[in-house]
């Protein structure tokens, strides 16, 4: 979690939205396990296709869910370290270790909202009018569109709703959320990883004491029977 002023921030809250998307959990290397949410990592690469820069390291909120989910097949061509199995545009031969079909999980109707606080907001904002390279999520083929641009003003809070925003472990004591281990960035070669854990709750969990948070008033995921507006959302360190 990173450190901000416990004053009230003026932001921007992004809405996206995608038909399909898929993100794969590293730490299982030897099967195709995907997470419920996109890594911030992956948000971060989001925004840096908007504005065509290596990369974004500004702090930002955000909150995601999926209407459904699903399992398809892909095609994977793994690299072979030997050199036996070298990859002509892409692609390895069939084989041991060459290429084989696996399974791959994968969400639908993908809901992600996205807080950007400051002047460094502002600038990322402005660069979704018109993004420097298409938008995406998880793999190259999942296009994401922004479905809302508003000026909100996030204002410290100690008590609000815990709702699918990504919260540091220390954010709250809520007992259904669910700890996930991911990257919060990655470097510009890829060399080097940042890890960190994250709670998030697959359902809304009501009214919660919470630790370093922020409120938007006005935000309803829309997931709440009663319509219930304001949730809980942490600013989050690369």
């Amino acid at each position: 979690m990173t450190e901000v002023p416990r004053e009230p921030l003026p932001a921007w809250r992004l809405e996206f939205y995608a038909p399909v998307a898929s993100f794969r959990d590293p730490f299982f290397p030897g099967l195709t396990r995907g997470l419920p949410v996109p890594p911030p990592s992956t948000v971060r690469g989001l925004l840096a296709a908007a504005t065509g820069a290596p990369r974004e390291s500004l702090a930002f909120g955000m909150a995601a869910w999926s209407e459904g989910q699903g399992v398809d097949a892909e095609t994977y061509h793994p690299i072979d370290a030997t050199g036996l199995n070298p990859a002509v545009s892409g692609r390895v031969r069939a084989g041991k270790g060459g290429m084989t079909l696996r399974s791959r999980p994968f969400l639908a109707g993908v809901h992600l909202t996205v807080w950007l606080p400051g002047s460094e907001g502002d600038r990322v904002a402005r660069a979704l009018r018109r993004p420097r390279w298409a938008l995406r999520l998880g793999r190259s083929q999942d296009l994401v569109h922004v479905e809302a641009r508003v000026q909100v003003m996030l204002e410290p809070v100690e008590e609000a709703i815990v709702g699918h925003a990504l919260a540091p472990v220390s954010g709250h004591d809520v007992p259904s959320a669910i700890a996930h281990r991911m990257a919060a960035s990655v470097s510009t070669d890829r060399m080097s990883t940042h890890w960190a854990d994250y709670l998030w709750c697959d359902l809304p969990a009501g009214r919660h004491r919470v630790r370093g948070a922020y409120q938007d008033a006005g935000y309803d995921d829309g997931t709440r029977p009663d319509g219930a507006r304001g949730r809980a959302l942490w600013l989050l360190a690369p």
